[in-house]
C-alpha cells in the first residue's frame, strides 16, 4: 500500500482549529472527509502540527495510506482538491515511506505573525493583527534574540500543557514588509501550544516601550505564565513551512 504527503493550505477563519473534534468544523475532520469520498472508507492522517481555532497555514503537512496502488501523485492532488471546500488547497502530493509521520519526522517548523499598525481593513479583519499603535521594531528584535537557543518555555506555554517545555528556537526574524506591516518569524523544531503567540504578545509589550528588551530573559528565566505577557490573536498567525 502506497503512502503519501501532501503539503496544503487552509483559512483557518471557520475552522475550531485542526485536530478533529466531534459536531464543529475542523481541517483534520474536512480532509478526512474528502478522502472518504475519494475511497468509500475513512482513512485517518498524521500531520506535522495542529493549530488552533483562527489559525492560518501556508504549507501544512499531513500524511495518510492510499488504498487504491495505481494513484499517482497528481491524482492524488487533483482528486483532494475536487473534494476540499475553497478554504482548503493541497499545493502538492509525493510518495513517503510506510513508516513516515510528519509530526516527528519534522527537522523545522516556520511560523509568520503578521501586524499591521494602519488603519483597520475591514477586508484584512481575519488575517493580522490590527494593532494601532507605533511598535519599536529594534527593540522588538534585541528581545526577540534573548529567545533564541534551547530554553525552558514554561513562561510561553498554554495554561496546563503538561508537554515538555523545553525547546529550541533557531531563529526569531522581525521585518517590516511595508509602511504598516510587520512580520514576525519565529523557526524551530517544534513549539509548545499557543507558544508562538505568546511570544508574540510579549515582544509587543516591548515594542510599545512598556517593556525593556531584557525583560524578556527575565519572564523566561521565571518559568511560569503568569510573567509573560496576554496571547496574541490567532488570526494572524500562519503555519509557513514545514521542512523534514
Amino acid at each position: 500500500m502506497k503512502r503519501f504527503a501532501i503539503e496544503f493550505a487552509y483559512d483557518g477563519t471557520k475552522f475550531f482549529g485542526y485536530q478533529g473534534q466531534p459536531n464543529v468544523r475542523t481541517v483534520q475532520g474536512d480532509l478526512e472527509d474528502a478522502l472518504e469520498r475519494i475511497f468509500k472508507e475513512r482513512i485517518y492522517t498524521q500531520a506535522a502540527g495542529r493549530t488552533d481555532a483562527g489559525v492560518h497555514a501556508n504549507g501544512q503537512v499531513a500524511a495518510f495510506n492510499c488504498p487504491i496502488e495505481r494513484l499517482t501523485e497528481k491524482d492524488i492532488k487533483n482528486a483532494l482538491n475536487a473534494n476540499l471546500p475553497d478554504d482548503i488547497y493541497v499545493k502538492k502530493a509525493w510518495i513517503v515511506d510506510k513508516s513516515f509521520n510528519p509530526r516527528f519526522a519534522a527537522t523545522k517548523r516556520i511560523y509568520h505573525y503578521f501586524i499591521s499598525t494602519s488603519e483597520k481593513d475591514v477586508f484584512m479583519r481575519n488575517y493580522v493583527w490590527n494593532f494601532r499603535y507605533d511598535l519599536d521594531i529594534e527593540a522588538m528584535r534585541k528581545a526577540a534574540s534573548f529567545l533564541e537557543g534551547e530554553h525552558d518555555f514554561s513562561s510561553f506555554k498554554k495554561g496546563k500543557d503538561e508537554k515538555n517545555p523545553v525547546r529550541t528556537i533557531y531563529r526569531i526574524r522581525i521585518l517590516t514588509l511595508k509602511k504598516g506591516l510587520i512580520l514576525i518569524r519565529v523557526e524551530g523544531r517544534s513549539f509548545l501550544r499557543s507558544m508562538v503567540r505568546n511570544i508574540v504578545g510579549s515582544l509587543v509589550r516591548v515594542g510599545l516601550g512598556q517593556w525593556k528588551p531584557e525583560k524578556i530573559l527575565e519572564v523566561l528565566e521565571k518559568r511560569s505564565r503568569q510573567e509573560a505577557a496576554g496571547t496574541a490573536p490567532p488570526h494572524g498567525l500562519y503555519l509557513y513551512k514545514v521542512l523534514f
